[in-house]
């Protein structure tokens, strides 16, 4: 039967097409037409809204995070992570048992007693500081996480790494991860915003950069003094009406450039950001505007204080943008890196962000947004349990210690009133629940809904992943 059917095909002139062929034909065909047309069409919505909110890959318990970066380097051992066997060693020479903390840890060394006395706190009895006065307040809402290790023991291979996967920069940052898999919930703000210091964080805006993702994703960064956002209210004698037609006509004519440059993702951002700074002249100026607060809320913040105010102001504002719909806040607090003079810097360095911090969680607490809102508080690194001769004897301070350092998560579906992980007896490295930072990348993911296996893009001949090489979500912190 199927040889008569071949033969009557080929009476006609009819060649019977194999599977293959068939697909390949269709390529001009009516149906290619049709099925290239509805590529076309999911493209353009793609480029005309990249930050489009996007459902997450499987039911999500974080909605935003507020991600708090102590630059520096903060001592797990003097503040969550205390060693009372460095009592018994204070100033007896040091022996490595691993590898060296850093560049500066060599010659002599001698271990180094923590300056500050700690505390139970909480249901769980977790270990503060007693520099802390108002965090332990907020202990039971906190996961602290002792096994984290990194890789780095250099400032800006370390940020880069905490902050995008990768050690030596160029890659996206997690909050532009987070914005390419998951969109904004305003478009009339930006979806990932990072509040700095005056100065930018070491590696520079590399850290909150969208690397080589489409630059819709990159961070906005607001000014630390005056204007948060320079050129925010139009110019004297203009009006929106004005603003509006002169955009109609650039978006043309950019439009017009971009027909022959489709891959020219940095027109289409450029051309998005004109259209999000007109959107944002009506909504920016009332998020950024905390003297609406009250002044029992700013007062909690430490607002008006001179200790606490820089980074008080930054923690109601990552409160008011997360409360409108900004997806990522990155805020930093930078002086951590306490190589001499550790009691007075991190003393004042911990008063600073105390009170902004425990007011952040009551705040989300009380108007139920902690559940739906990731905390992140961590710095680049750990230190080192010792320190080596300096100028007039051996310095009371600390060297970089990827090996052991402290963070705590807080809200967004995270195991409070936990602590997971330890480190050895003297505070040198990670022995339990120990993970690498690609394993926190994974869970902070995991808990806004998305799988870092499948949040992928593809450059450089290949698919491309946060974790750089995959990694494991780690369940002790999920509740």
């Amino acid at each position: 039967m199927k040889d008569r059917t071949h033969a009557q095909l080929s009476r006609y002139g009819i060649r019977e097409m194999s599977r293959r062929e068939f697909f390949f034909g269709l390529g001009a065909s009516v149906g290619a037409a049709a099925f290239s047309s509805l590529l076309t069409r999911e493209a353009s919505a793609a480029i005309d809204s990249p930050l489009a909110a996007k459902p997450p890959m499987f039911p999500a318990k974080a909605k935003a995070c507020i991600w708090l970066t102590m630059e520096g380097g903060p001592s797990h051992i003097d503040t969550f992570d205390p060693k009372p066997k460095l009592a018994e060693l204070h100033m007896t020479q040091f022996e490595r048992r691993g590898k060296a903390f850093s560049p500066m840890a060599q010659g002599k060394r001698y271990y180094v007693q923590s300056p500050f006395k700690s505390r139970k706190v909480g249901r769980s009895g977790a270990d503060m500081c007693d520099q802390f006065t108002h965090l332990p307040a907020v202990a039971d809402d906190i996961c602290f996480y002792r096994g984290c290790q990194g890789e780095s023991v250099d400032h800006p291979t370390a940020l880069y790494h905490m902050n995008t996967g990768a050690k030596f920069g160029g890659d996206p940052a997690v909050g532009a991860w987070v914005t390419y898999g998951l969109g904004t919930l305003n478009e009339n703000l930006p979806a990932f915003i990072v509040l700095p210091e005056v100065a930018h964080p070491q590696g520079g805006a590399g850290n909150w950069s969208n690397g080589f993702l489409p630059a819709h994703y990159q961070a906005t960064p607001l000014r630390s003094k005056g204007s948060p956002i320079l050129d925010l209210t139009p110019p004297d004698g203009g009006n929106p009406e004005h603003q509006r037609r002169g955009l109609d006509l650039l978006k043309e004519l950019n439009s017009r450039h971009a027909e022959h440059r489709p891959n020219a993702t940095d027109l289409n951002a450029r051309m998005e950001s004109y259209e999000l700074a007109f959107r944002m002249q009506m909504e920016a100026p009332d998020a950024l505007d905390i003297s609406g607060e009250n002044e029992k809320t700013r007062e909690m913040y430490g607002i008006g204080e001179k200790a606490t105010d820089a980074f008080g102001r930054k923690c109601l504002l990552a409160r008011r943008l997360v409360e409108r719909g900004v997806r990522f806040v990155q805020l930093y607090s930078s002086g951590w890196d306490s190589h001499d003079y550790l009691e007075r810097s991190h003393s004042a360095l911990i008063h600073s962000v105390d009170k902004p911090i425990a007011a952040l969680i009551q705040d989300l607490k009380r108007r139920g947004m902690l559940e739906e809102t990731l905390i992140v508080w961590c710095g680049e690194f750990g230190r080192s349990p010792d320190n080596g001769m300096r100028r007039g004897g051996v310095a009371y301070g600390r060297d970089h210690n990827p090996s052991a350092m402290a963070m705590w998560l807080a809200g967004g579906g995270i195991n409070a009133g936990r602590v997971v992980g330890a480190t050895d007896e003297i505070g040198e490295t990670a022995v339990e629940a120990a993970r690498p930072i690609r394993d926190i990348h994974v869970t902070i993911l995991r808990l806004l809904g998305l799988d870092d296996s499948q949040l992928t893009y593809f450059h450089g001949g290949r698919y491309k992943q946060l974790s750089q090489t995959g990694g494991e979500a780690i369940a002790e912190l999920i509740a």
